[in-house]
């Protein structure tokens, strides 16, 4: 039965993930001052270069994830972004001790998402997907 369910499941595990990073994506540009300063009060140096870099990512690279377009490549890069910044923006063992529980659901969120984002680039993007179109 599962068998049967593998490309609309594969196509919802794509499309959730997606909205993760494209609304993210889209905020960053709507709010890139505050994006900026929020990047630059971790110590992040070139905080208008990161801001580019994580609209790039979150946005181009969540859209081929979302419609499975160099789905495995897309998937890789967002997982190698996401893992980066997690340990940046999310560093639980140096917050004050009534932000730890947050930050460290946040981190450990955000380490489950790489692992899915590792499956996907495993496995492929499903054949409801631009890549498996192209493939023919």
């Amino acid at each position: 039965m599962l068998n049967s369910l593998q490309n609309p499941l594969s196509f919802l595990g794509r499309l959730l993930i997606a909205l993760l990073f494209v609304p993210a994506g889209f905020s960053k540009i709507a709010g890139f001052a505050g994006t900026v300063g929020y990047i630059s009060s971790k110590g992040v140096p070139l905080p208008e270069v990161a801001a580019a870099i994580a609209i790039a990512v979150e946005l181009g690279l969540g859209l081929l994830l979302l419609i499975g377009l160099q789905t495995r490549w897309a998937a890789l890069g967002i997982a190698l972004f996401t893992v980066v910044i997690t340990f940046i923006f999310h560093a639980f063992w140096s917050v004050p001790a009534e932000q730890v529980m947050m930050q460290q659901q946040a981190f450990f969120k955000n380490i489950a998402v790489v692992g899915g984002l590792l499956t996907i680039a495993a496995w492929g993007a499903g054949a409801w997907s631009a890549d498996a179109k192209l493939k023919g």
